[in-house]
């Protein structure tokens, strides 16, 4: 039963998602809030859906790769040093990382894709395939999207300073990675290092047609995608904000691996200006809430990770909540990021 602090506290967050969900461009939304040790816990959803409503998490996932590597690095199984030419043949990499005439593909590690400092071009997005994924469904190789990134131009030299760029292509290498390291299909990692021990019983890979695939808005329009979702490229999850909810908690309590890792990833860079005020750590976003974005009233700082689509999940430690959900809406990526500020700024 929530007291008179947690009834207002309820209110402020459900004025927040009703502010968003009343925009003409949303169809269907779903915002989950608890606090780490569970007295404040509220949902609000729209269009018919709620926290067990399945949702395709988009680059979330890449909070769960991060988890990924992180548990294969307290295993011993791989460090952030390690050349990521070490797990690909020549041929793969060649030409992948070249600035101005110069190749940087060999020298590549762990850490520049985690980072998001490579400085790769992102062959999905720079190479015309979400634009594409807009008009008709197809199936997307891993192949595919690497020859796509060796024909555009990396965006700085490897270890440029304060340098960051956001490039899915980072992330899908860091996903065959962990599939040469276990020998197992990344499917069956989500489930064997996190779906199992956390009890995540919605949350899977996309692999086949008898998978549900959730749809996905673009304005107004709904599209459907089993192709794209179940191709080769695709690492990105579906799962619920109650499952996520699971995972994102246990992500930054230390329940997966150890928490004192976040001294190592909690080095921030500036993302290319496209992404506003996101920041990058070690796979995970980081939005400091006392900036210009803000106009410094913010406190304190949200992290986790937002998908295209209009995914979401951010921890805000100023006041120990967690932010989970679904937008459900690509014509706007931005709106995840401008919710969680929001919830933020009113909880301050």
């Amino acid at each position: 039963m929530l007291n008179s602090k947690n009834n207002h506290l309820k209110r402020e967050i459900e004025e927040v998602f009703n502010g968003i969900s009343r925009q003409k461009k949303i169809h269907e939304a779903i915002l989950f809030v608890e606090s780490s040790n569970d007295d404040f816990s509220v949902s609000f959803g729209y269009g018919g859906k709620d926290i067990r409503s399945p949702f395709f998490i988009a680059s979330v996932t890449k909070l769960f790769i991060t988890a990924c590597i992180l548990i294969l690095l307290e295993e011993k199984k791989l460090s952030f040093d390690n050349f990521i030419i070490n797990y690909f043949d020549k041929t793969t990499l060649e030409g992948l990382h070249n600035y101005k005439g110069e190749e940087y593909s060999n020298r590549l590690t762990i850490s520049d894709l985690l980072f998001h400092r490579s400085g790769l071009a992102d062959g999905l997005e720079e190479g015309g395939f979400l634009k594409q994924l807009l008009k008709d469904d197809f199936e997307l190789s891993f192949e595919e999207v690497l020859t796509k990134t060796k024909e555009l131009s990396s965006h700085f030299p490897l270890n440029t300073p304060k340098k960051a760029y956001y490039s899915d292509v980072n992330f899908s290498l860091l996903s065959k990675i962990i599939e040469k390291i276990t020998g197992e299909t990344l499917s069956n990692v989500y489930k064997k290092y996190i779906c199992v021990p956390l009890g995540l019983t919605n949350t899977y890979l996309p692999s086949s047609s008898n998978d549900f695939i959730p749809k996905i808005y673009y304005k107004n329009e709904s599209l459907h995608r089993p192709k794209f979702l179940t191709s080769s490229y695709n690492y990105d999850l579906v799962s619920t904000a109650e499952d996520l909810m699971k995972f994102l908690k246990a992500f930054f309590n230390g329940s997966l691996f150890s928490s004192s890792i976040f001294e190592d990833l909690a080095i921030y860079r500036k993302l290319q200006m496209s992404m506003g005020p996101i920041h990058y750590g070690g796979g995970y976003m980081q939005i400091p809430m006392k900036s210009i974005y803000t106009l410094f009233r913010g406190k304190g700082e949200l992290i986790g990770h937002s998908g295209t689509t209009g995914s979401f999940a951010f921890y805000y430690p100023h006041k120990d909540l967690y932010f989970v959900g679904d937008l459900n809406q690509m014509a706007d990526p931005g709106l995840p990021i401008k919710l969680a500020m929001k919830l933020s700024m009113k909880l301050k």
